[in-house]
């Protein structure tokens, strides 16, 4: 995690006031139905010269969903991933007229097509990852989608 969020910081640091890049939270546990995850999060103030469309460049795709060194990380998805993810993975959120920006990643997706559910959900795999176990926390992940499909199809009473 704290690789995740140096790499984050970096990102940043191309297009923010030298100085500015500062972390402030760390290691904070969100719970959530199914997981739980560790949330970071990292602030800093534009360079002049940069907008919100610089700073989400600069930090797109997150390392938190390709990996670290992030340039052979993402030549590693290409090669091993069977399909492309679509919007997993990508950014959702709005650009204000004013300069605001709001993003999220998209960790989770429920893509309907021909009456037909896809679901996407990943594990953070790194260099000690049991296989069982992350296969098992995609699971676990997916379990809120699918659930969620099913109080959908029931519809609101």
């Amino acid at each position: 995690h704290i690789m995740l969020v140096d790499l984050g910081r970096n990102d940043m640091g191309r297009v923010c006031k030298y100085g500015t890049v500062k972390v402030t939270e760390l290691f904070s546990v969100e719970k959530y139905s199914h997981v739980m995850h560790l949330v970071s999060n990292v602030q800093g103030k534009l360079r002049k010269g940069m907008d919100q469309y610089d700073l989400l460049k600069a930090c797109f795709p997150a390392g938190t969903v390709s990996g670290a060194p992030k340039v052979r990380a993402m030549e590693i998805i290409e090669e091993l991933e069977p399909c492309r993810r679509g919007p997993y993975a990508g950014a959702l959120g709005y650009f204000s007229f004013s300069g605001n920006m709001d993003t999220c990643i998209i960790i989770r997706t429920i893509l309907i097509k021909d009456n037909i559910a896809y679901v996407q959900a990943g594990a953070g795999i790194v260099a000690d990852s049991e296989p069982e176990s992350e296969y098992e926390e995609t699971l676990n992940k997916a379990r809120a989608l699918i659930k969620a499909i099913g109080i959908a199809e029931k519809g609101i009473e």
